[in-house]
């Protein structure tokens, strides 16, 4: 916030130099951002606030905090406006249709006011920070802004369509034309908080003022609005709109239903005294209540304890005391009541940081060593780092890609039953989705190397993303990776799928342990033409499968490339495997190979299905050796050669037990596969 190093001064005994303003508030957690002087010549000086402090975007604000920390005396107290006039209420009405949007909405009434240029030193306030000045009526709700942090506005009252105040949602597209150097009519939403009279909106609630019912030199008669609004509806509307204001810039910082009545009285007192004019009895508010203060209990030995300081509990009291708290001690405990405008504070560690920041950071002793506790790296940043290891080793290159893809690239990728989320940002541009899957991001790199010529090329990346079932927003880490083709050959786009599937396996032997099963079950996915959901150990973790030519076309890709993508939350959660030692075989392994012709249908987990149900006796392992698809196994086939591995922990077989064994094995293969047994 832009302060006037003169207007701060008007509410310090004794007042302050620019260079003590700047030190002391940087103390106090308000760090100066830089100065300069106006161009009428005064002095002013640009203070950080962070967002939780809405209390001080204001110069009583800052000036409180001056005093806390340098023991001066605020300057300060609202003036007592006196009606002369008859009740508001009967000449103003007002509906609060929305609470939860406006908890309390007020209006005050002065007649017979006179428009007129503002006096020199109310001008030279606004002008020292950076403001304009336009008229008494205006700049009297500019300098309660910035004095108090209160936003305000003014009606001329003879604009009000039937003398009265609404307080509702605008109709879709119901237009209003704001405040404002060239500005041009905008089209309200249905969810657009808004000030109405009994026909029309005449203001964005929270963030600017129509045109329609602007004060103008011809006005006499004025309504003065003061009202708290919610922060986060006044933020998207001032977002969806693209209007903002100082007034939305406070509102969206939070103002306490307590605080708008003593800034409207404020505000009264001095249009009276720049515009003369009648005030009418009393204000017409429509809200909730407003709530009792809060009481936050304050243990100075907690609080010594935790500064490290031996801070008396006096000086503690006195700290509190000069920023509105007042506390009382009681027993071990000051017992403190929370002043509305400080909504940061609601726990007995906040008034600690108080008592920290007014009492000066250097108090806080700094020691010369920090003692440091080695933990174990945590299981899932070392499974993290062990899975992009592995991908590193087998060759993959891993990618960090952005989060928000287009909708037409998103949608190949989005599983049935599931809804995309995307943002409402003006700076995502064509690409405001949040991505359902990795394989948008990771198509796009791959097409921008194939196009600077790497025409091999292996891709992964760890990350999020994002999906909404139902009315609940899932955000799922995962592991993706593209296993680039060479060629469109059925050969080549068998060989692709296959080494996808071993990285899989691999990436499951990695995290779940070499004995836990994978398995692939045929799916329809979309985005893949063969796809398959895969499981480990019984938990489906992902998918896998050829990216549908559809998908490929669409970003310019034509060779196979085949994709998987597997959670990583239900995969670390195994990590690091159990493993148990066990001692070398001592006796010779007796192999078997069988080559059998099935039909396509038939996978790998029916043939280790049926081999695995025979309980063979000595049976140790299945593996595959190789597949075959052409024109010696036959149309619709493929030839799978397997093999069986037999060992016996007491002795080495005999060729003849392991021979039966086979034997036994082969005949089942023939009768519930209907395999032909090419060798065995």
């Amino acid at each position: 916030m832009r302060t006037s190093v003169t207007w701060l001064n008007d509410y310090l005994d004794p007042p302050a130099t620019a260079e003590e303003q700047a030190e002391v508030l940087t103390n106090a957690g308000f760090p100066l951002d830089g100065r300069d002087v106006a161009e009428n010549g005064e002095p002013w000086q640009e203070i950080e606030i962070t967002s939780n402090r809405g209390d001080c975007i204001c110069h009583v604000g800052f000036a409180r905090e001056v005093c806390a920390v340098t023991g001066r005396r605020l300057k300060f107290a609202l003036p007592a406006a006196k009606a002369t006039g008859p009740a508001a209420s009967s000449i103003i009405r007002v509906t609060n249709e929305r609470t939860d949007l406006c908890p309390l909405y007020t209006a005050r009434v002065i007649r017979g006011v006179t428009v007129r240029p503002s006096p020199d030193w109310l001008q030279r306030r606004l002008i020292a920070i950076g403001l304009v000045p336009r008229n008494n009526l205006v700049d009297a709700t500019n300098f309660v802004l910035f004095e108090l942090g209160q936003p305000t506005h003014v009606f001329d009252l003879a604009t009000l369509a039937g003398s009265e105040i609404r307080v509702r949602l605008a109709s879709n597209g119901e237009p209003l034309l704001p405040i404002g150097d060239a500005a041009t009519e905008i089209k309200l939403r249905e969810n657009d908080l808004v000030i109405a009279d009994r026909d029309r909106a005449i203001a964005i609630a929270g963030v600017k003022g129509g045109v329609l019912t602007a004060v103008r030199d011809s006005t006499r008669d004025i309504l003065i609005e003061a009202a708290t609004f919610s922060p986060v509806a006044v933020r998207a509307t001032s977002r969806a709109l693209k209007i903002s204001s100082d007034s939305s810039y406070r509102y969206e910082r939070g103002v306490h239903a307590a605080e708008v009545g003593p800034a409207a009285e404020r505000l009264v007192a001095l249009i009276l005294e720049l515009a003369g004019g009648e005030l009418c009895a009393g204000s017409v508010s429509a809200g909730d209540a407003i709530a009792a203060p809060r009481i936050v209990d304050l243990r100075p030995d907690r609080c010594r304890k935790i500064l490290g300081i031996d801070l008396a509990t006096d000086v503690m009291a006195r700290r509190l005391e000069a920023l509105g708290f007042a506390p009382k001690l009681s027993g071990d405990r000051l017992v403190c009541t929370v002043p509305a405008r400080r909504m940061d504070i609601a726990r007995e560690i906040d008034l600690i940081e108080e008592v920290c920041r007014t009492n000066g950071l250097a108090a806080i002793g700094v020691s010369d060593t920090i003692p440091i506790r080695v933990t174990p790296v945590q299981p899932q940043i070392a499974a993290r780092k062990a899975t992009k290891d592995l991908l590193v080793g087998l060759g993959f290159v891993e990618c960090v890609t952005h989060t928000l893809v287009s909708e037409i690239a998103a949608a190949p990728f989005v599983p049935a039953n599931i809804a995309t989320l995307s943002v409402d940002d003006e700076r995502a541009g064509g690409e405001p989705t949040l991505r359902p899957s990795l394989a948008p991001s990771l198509l796009r790199v791959r097409r921008h190397n194939l196009d600077n010529g790497l025409d091999a090329l292996d891709l992964f990346e760890c990350a999020s993303i994002f999906s909404l079932h139902g009315e609940s927003h899932r955000e799922t880490p995962v592991v993706s990776f593209l296993v680039d083709g060479v060629s469109s050959s059925a050969e080549d786009r068998d060989t692709c799928y296959r080494r996808a599937r071993g990285t899989v396996e691999r990436i499951a032997a990695l995290l779940a342990g070499p004995a836990a099963p994978v398995d692939v079950v045929a799916s329809n996915h979309k985005s893949c033409s063969p796809s398959g959901d895969v499981f480990v150990d019984g938990t489906i973790v992902g998918t896998i499968g050829l990216v549908a030519p559809a998908a490929l076309k669409q970003f310019g890709l034509e060779r196979p490339i085949a994709f998987a993508e597997l959670a990583l939350d239900p995969l670390f959660r195994r990590y690091p495997p159990e493993t148990r030692a066990a001692a070398m075989p001592a006796f010779p392994a007796s192999d078997r190979d069988i080559s059998a012709i099935v039909d396509e249908r038939v996978t790998w987990k029916d043939l280790t299905t049926v081999v695995n149900d025979l309980d063979l006796p000595n049976l140790e392992s299945v593996a595959h050796v190789a597949t075959y698809r052409g024109k010696q196994a036959g149309a619709g086939k493929k030839s799978v050669s397997m093999r069986l591995v037999f060992r016996a922990g007491d002795r080495t077989l005999t060729h003849q037990e392991a021979d039966s064994a086979l034997a036994t094995a082969v005949a089942a293969l023939r009768g519930k596969l209907g395999a032909e047994i090419r060798s065995a």
